[in-house]
């Protein structure tokens, strides 16, 4: 199967974009939905499920959907590990460090669990609790669940029915769907987990934007498949939306928040709920990255550092976590607890540490391999089937 190392350049830099965000220094709020606004999640989740069509989607077709949904689970299970890893580094290594020193940054973050530990522990496995930069890793297991049905399905009966039941979906979680859920499931189960310490993420508008990049990838597939191909017309306006997006991010006078202190009007844009003004930018970003994607991968030269931090991305991920937690544990949240060469020397260290467990993940999966081939990235057909993280 071909690689796509656009796809691993592209999810590399949502890595970087995403470290840089989650890090306390003078470049969060800088560089935070650098584009308009729209973050790195986003964009993240969208090839992530992107890949997991293409790469599952091709192993259904080739070996059956038997093969596809076992594939799936074992990818769940991993990201479960992966989670469940960096739970017990915040609970033993950061709490420690958060209460030697008394950092406030650490108490805010575990806080339900410093108050509830066993109670906490229990829920955090069974992904209920789930403290903040640690709310991702839950919503991608869920969807890897559920992918193998909503796949199997549509490759028996097509995605109209999926994509419409996604879009009421999103919809309904636009009018407090997550909030009558979890009050349904309290009254239920006694559930002792506070709403709020459940995730940011609002599952039931995230699974639109799952289940729209799993179509895409899955759809490469089928007989007959064509690029996606946009009229002139279409591609004038996502150019509008999206300038117009930059400048009001970056001109305006309120930054990432597109209203200022309008707390109603801000969730026409807001990122947990997907509020429906971000996903018409998110909308406009993606045309013009498909369209004009390609062209740029042509002419620039490949980044093969940001291939191999995308090829590796769970590990990725989990370490800039881990990153994030200690600088958050040992300096606190303050952007400014650090001249601009402390800045500078913060973020080399955490980079290099990245691109090493980029490399060294890749080095374990594939087994030593002739330089040329570790410069121009793996190119062998296990890479491919990993794609999908």
């Amino acid at each position: 199967m071909k690689r796509h190392w656009e796809i691993d350049a592209l999810r590399g830099l949502m890595l970087v974009l995403m470290t840089l965000t989650h890090l306390p220094t003078r470049l969060t709020d800088p560089l935070g939905q650098p584009l308009g606004f729209v973050s790195a999640a986003e964009g993240f989740v969208l090839l992530s499920a992107y890949m997991a069509g293409l790469v599952y989607g091709r192993r259904a077709w080739r070996d059956g959907i038997a093969a596809m949904q076992r594939a799936f689970r074992q990818r769940a299970l991993k990201v479960y590990m992966s989670q469940a890893a960096t739970l017990l580094f915040l609970f033993t290594v950061v709490t420690a460090i958060g209460l030697r020193i008394d950092q406030a940054a650490v108490k805010d973050l575990a806080s339900y669990y410093l108050r509830e530990p066993h109670a906490a522990f229990l829920a955090s496995l069974l992904l209920v609790y789930e403290p903040p930069l640690l709310d991702i890793l839950p919503m991608y297991v869920l969807f890897m669940l559920l992918s193998p049905w909503v796949l199997a399905f549509a490759l028996r009966h097509g995605w109209a029915g999926i994509v419409g039941a996604s879009v009421l979906l999103w919809g309904l979680s636009q009018f407090g769907l997550s909030g009558w859920v979890y009050g349904a499931a309290v009254a239920l189960t006694g559930l002792p987990v506070p709403f709020h310490e459940m995730g940011s993420f609002n599952t039931f508008s995230w699974q639109f934007l799952w289940l729209v990049g799993l179509w895409m990838g899955a759809s490469r597939h089928a007989p007959g498949a064509r690029s996606f191909v946009f009229p002139r017309w279409v591609l004038t306006v996502a150019m509008a939306v999206a300038l117009y997006g930059f400048h009001w991010r970056h001109e305006g006078l309120h930054g990432q928040a597109p209203f200022g202190g309008d707390v109603e009007l801000n969730l026409l844009f807001d990122k947990w709920q997907l509020g429906p003004l971000r996903l018409v930018n998110l909308l406009a970003l993606g045309i013009l990255a498909i369209r004009f994607g390609p062209v740029l991968a042509r002419r620039l030269p490949r980044q093969h550092w940001l291939e191999a931090m995308g090829s590796a991305s769970l590990p990725v991920f989990c370490a800039h976590l881990v990153a994030v937690l200690l600088v958050l544990a040992v300096f606190g949240d303050n952007q400014l607890a650090r001249p601009w060469w402390g800045d500078g020397l913060l973020l080399a260290a955490v980079f290099g540490a990245l691109y090493g467990m980029a490399r060294l993940t890749l080095w374990l999966e594939r087994g030593p391999a002739p330089a040329a081939a570790v410069a121009g990235g793996a190119s062998c057909e296990a890479m491919t089937e990993r794609q999908s993280r």
